[in-house]
């Protein structure tokens, strides 16, 4: 076995069986958290709703994939099989066919009235049989997914099953090995290669747009839809770059212009449409009668089109005709050493026309290089005395936690992980998680860490527009408050005697929610402070959460009855409506431990000050140190290309006389704005300044 997945393995085992220990929870249900979140980073799914069942012989779910209205009518059903050895076991093919079966078994059965009866309306898994049958009209295509960490003994993916009442039924298996080369993948991404040749209808026309030894290679092609259709059938949004993913996610997948051509005019979609950018690893050419055509790529990846590849994909799914359709595709091949680099930097230039980059929130994004800033430089206090004191580490980019503890050596971790403890690590879509419910959108929360990322990254996007000073130690250390009141509720929830199981990750959000609008109708704030000074929440607020916990869990159990999913329940406003009106008599202990909203828009206001100060100093720093002759190069660049006032040119101009002139603050912080702007328009130079 290879060593490497062999401690890849125990590492996520025992992280497994750790979280379910500090979260008071079963430790496949704690498996199915982690590794279903990794499928929804690699694009398999776009949300994971866990609905356990195993009540009858021969039937077993564990969770489903969202609605399929929102899928483009793709029903994805979870499945788990977990192994309690500290072991790499073996998976069999016998084995395998079982688990799909009582997979299909459980699709089946949910489109019976008699089945459905028979199960209790609080079982999560009666909410998702409801749906099944609710929504097989407009079901095109089922997946089973299966997460497993035992390892496949032969590997099978995406294999059709038997048809179930004419629906085509596909078999996806997630073992351990897979998972491990998705988690290590120096690009973040799994293996994916496209065959032209041999799975998708043939090669296509192939036309080179480089030069000799220009040290990339482009190319422009002309793509059938009905290939990229069959392709996108294939990988879903995997094939997306996650930035436009999450783009995709705040917006919807299905562009009613285009679908408009698709349908009313096929023959001008060429004409019409952008079409598609693309990046690979690598390709494989031949050559034809007709000149050099493509017949292999290797890590595809489309960085701009995402909206046209899915519309182009629903409509082969409503059976709309694409045998006049050709989608045009600029493809480059990036070295995979680069790829992370150079692939979202791509995805961002494609994308400027439509502000993709302001939508996604890259994570070269100086919000997040600030939180990451922060997250490396300021201890949290220390817990009752403590003489040690921790950091909390902010993952702006995927993997990063791993990445800096693996560079060192064996000492050298442990000290790195009494640093950061790995339970003081979170991630972009934690905190946008940790953020959301406190602005009173449990709903968006409930449907899952991608959507709900995407619409953050668009509200604090504009927020840092408009004011990027309110972004500052202050806002750091409440985010930290808002992590620990988050995580502490999480632990309590499974302890109260009136939770039932099931919809825990809902009425955590609620109850934070709650709380806080209750709290803003007084003209109070929560002394998040007081949470970051403690590192704990106090008594009074633990009590005041299971409160609201209590009063949320009884609307969420009991939705109306055009709800009867609860976990879809959930992710409606009306839900949050009615929790947010239910009246609470809030303890006096909790009441008096608020602040005076007052009080708390003066920290705010002080918190911005000084951080205006410390940009000014940081900006200074970041153009002096640049050097001279990168602003005139930048400056060159943008004269050129006729994209510079004569305010931007001379404030470029001072900052290319360093030393013999120095720059003020403000004209440093002008500088790097503008060079932010160029590099928008295309400029490469200075891109490292901003990673």
């Amino acid at each position: 076995m290879n060593d490497e997945l062999a401690a890849f393995y125990s590492d996520f085992f025992q992280d497994v069986l750790i979280e379910a220990e500090a979260d008071g929870e079963f430790a496949e249900d704690a498996f199915f958290d982690r590794f279903s979140a990794e499928l929804v980073d690699a694009g398999e799914i776009e949300t994971a709703d866990r609905t356990h069942f195993t009540g009858q012989r021969g039937l077993r779910v564990d969770g489903y994939g969202g609605d399929p209205l929102a899928s483009n009518g793709t029903l994805s059903v979870l499945i788990v099989d977990f192994n309690t050895t500290p072991i790499i076991e073996t998976l069999t093919k016998t084995e395998l066919d079982a688990i799909f079966k009582r997979a299909s078994n459980f699709v089946r059965k949910a489109r019976d009235a008699e089945f459905r009866d028979s199960l209790e309306e609080s079982n999560p898994a009666f909410g998702l049989a409801d749906m099944i049958a609710a929504r097989w009209d407009r079901t095109a295509r089922i997946r089973l997914i299966l997460m497993s960490n035992r390892q496949l003994s032969a590997r099978i993916d995406g294999l059709a099953d038997a048809e179930i009442d004419g629906i085509q039924v596909t078999q996806n298996v997630w073992d351990i090995e897979r998972l491990w080369r998705y988690v290590t993948a120096g690009s973040g991404r799994e293996e994916l290669t496209v065959d032209f040749a041999n799975d998708f209808g043939g090669t296509i026309p192939l036309l080179p747009a480089h030069f000799e030894g220009a040290g990339y290679e482009s190319y422009l092609a002309v793509v059938p839809g009905r290939q990229l259709a069959a392709i996108y059938d294939r990988w879903g949004a995997r094939l997306l770059e996650q930035n436009v993913r999450v783009f995709l996610q705040a917006r919807g997948n299905v562009n009613k212009g285009i679908r408009q051509t698709l349908e009313n005019e096929p023959e001008m979609f060429f004409a019409y449409n952008n079409g598609i950018t693309a990046t690979a690893e690598g390709i494989k050419t031949t050559m034809t009668p007709d000149g050099l055509a493509l017949s292999e790529i290797s890590n595809f990846q489309i960085v701009n089109g995402g909206q046209t590849t899915a519309s182009v994909h629903k409509a082969m799914l409503d059976k709309v005709s694409l045998s006049r359709v050709f989608v045009q595709m600029k493809l480059s091949i990036v070295d995979p050493v680069k790829s992370e680099t150079v692939v979202p930097l791509i995805s961002q230039y494609a994308n400027s026309q439509n502000r993709v980059n302001a939508a996604d929130f890259f994570s070269n994004h100086p919000f997040h290089v600030r939180l990451e800033e922060f997250s490396r430089r300021i201890y949290a206090p220390s817990i009752d005395g403590a003489l040690r004191e921790t950091k909390w580490f902010y993952e702006r980019a995927r993997g990063q936690y791993q990445d800096a503890r693996g560079r060192l050596s064996v000492a050298a971790q442990k000290k790195f992980e009494l640093e950061y403890p790995k339970a003081q690590v979170f991630t972009k879509t934690d905190l946008a998680k940790f953020q959301t419910v406190w602005e009173y959108r449990p709903d968006l929360v409930s449907r899952g860490a991608q959507k709900n990322f995407a619409l953050f990254a668009e509200f604090i996007g504009k927020k840092w527009d408009k004011n990027s000073d309110a972004f500052n130690e202050f806002y750091y250390k409440e985010t930290i408050a808002k992590a620990i009141v988050f995580k502490r509720l999480e632990k309590l929830i499974p302890l109260q005697p009136w939770y039932e199981g099931g919809y825990r990750a809902n009425i955590v959000a609620y109850a934070i929610s709650k709380v806080a609008f209750d709290v803003k109708t007084l003209a109070k704030h929560v002394n998040l402070m007081s949470v970051w000074q403690a590192q704990v929440i106090a008594k009074s607020m633990e009590d005041a959460l299971l409160t609201a916990g209590f009063e949320a869990n009884q609307v969420l159990t009991n939705p109306p009855p055009s709800h009867h999913n609860v976990t879809e329940w959930a992710k409606q406003q009306a839900c949050w409506e009615r929790i947010s009106a239910v009246k609470v008599a809030w303890s006096n202990e909790f009441l008096e431990s608020l602040i005076d909203s007052k009080q708390q828009t003066a920290h705010i206001k002080e918190a911005s000050n000084l951080q205006k100060v410390d940009n000014s100093i940081n900006a200074q720093t970041l153009v002096v140190n640049a050097g001279p002759e990168l602003w005139r190069q930048a400056r060159a660049w943008g004269i050129n290309r006729k994209v510079l006032s004569e305010r931007d040119q001379g404030i470029l101009g001072t900052c290319a006389s360093i030393p013999a002139q120095i720059p003020t603050d403000k004209q440093c912080e002008a500088a790097l704005k503008t060079l932010r702007r160029l590099h928008g328009d295309g400029c490469r130079i200075g891109l490292d300044l901003f990673q």
